[in-house]
């Protein structure tokens, strides 16, 4: 295996640790704060940091015409989408489901990569596929109503829309990352992303705290601080190296990482029949990568 190849993985593997965490952060701080507070404020506090190196990030950019349109794009799926329907998500439903919804997003990007970035898809990515979606189904199906899980069966289906958002951005991520630097890329997110939702930060009642207690204020730095700069830049530093469906395959870690946060922080369990589904979204992850990874990236990337 080759330095840059160990150091893409490296990257990913980094990544998908830190991101793991941000449900139980998001469902500690939206006990407190507005959920579009907190999506807002992560914006803000990495958007304050990334103006002291903006330039030399931009600096190690190579602007082609027309690439507005795909920044644009990025931003748009995410964090402006992504974020929205995530906020609404984890209002309704556990940390631990929401993550293992996050499981569908490598075969939502292999399926979409196949037809925008040529990337082959086998027969049992399909059926990995549809595997994986009956298991996410089963998983909300059969969900209990909790205080931290008011309507499960909506928060799984509006986190697996935020997947959606997320296919569109690593596909739009991928087509930039081989020309911008990646955390050039990540501040651009963040600009937009603080533009984007203090409008309703400020529209909301209640979306400006009254007071700004120390766990969740703290939550709130790590989000912005440790997922939103430090996680997006290590994805995207990965995926400017493998191909589309590579990187967002280390993302099938994501639920597991976040089962066990989630168990730790919030004591949240699976009852035997969302046992089965996790599994079958397992399952269906793995039969959809038996075979992925090992092939070369197409020069047209």
């Amino acid at each position: 295996m080759n330095t840059s190849l160990l150091k893409a993985r490296a990257a990913l593997l980094t990544a998908m640790v830190i991101w793991s965490t941000s449900f139980a952060v998001l469902k500690v701080t939206f006990r407190s704060f507005d959920p579009m507070f907190v999506i807002w404020g992560r914006q803000a506090v990495a958007s304050i940091l990334f103006l002291f190196v903006i330039k030399r990030l931009w600096s190690r950019c190579s602007y082609r015409k027309g690439d507005y349109r795909l920044l644009l794009a990025m931003a748009i799926f995410e964090p402006c989408l992504y974020f929205t329907f995530e906020a609404a998500a984890i209002t309704y439903t556990t940390a631990t489901q929401a993550g293992i919804i996050t499981s569908i997003l490598p075969l939502l990007v292999a399926v979409t990569a196949f037809f925008t970035l040529k990337e082959r898809a086998t027969t049992a990515a399909v059926a990995g596929f549809i595997t994986a979606f009956s298991g996410a189904a089963i998983l909300s199906v059969f969900s209990e109503v909790t205080e931290s899980a008011p309507n499960p069966v909506l928060g799984n289906f509006l986190e697996l829309i935020a997947m959606v958002c997320a296919t569109g951005y690593t596909i739009t991520l991928k087509r930039l990352s081989e020309r911008y630097d990646p955390f050039f890329l990540t501040a651009f997110q963040c600009f937009t992303g603080s533009v984007f939702f203090l409008p309703f930060v400020l529209i909301r009642q209640g979306g400006i705290p009254a007071e700004f207690t120390m766990l969740p204020s703290l939550g709130v730095l790590y989000l912005g601080i440790v997922v939103t700069i430090f996680a997006y830049g290590m994805y995207s530093v990965g995926i400017s190296k493998v191909r589309a469906g590579t990187a967002a395959a280390f993302v099938n870690l994501i639920p597991a990482f976040s089962i066990f946060w989630g168990y730790v922080f919030l004591g949240e369990r699976l009852n035997a029949a969302q046992m089965t589904g996790c599994g079958l979204v397992f399952l269906g992850v793995y039969l959809s990568q038996r075979t992925s990874g090992s092939q070369p990236v197409p020069p047209e990337y």
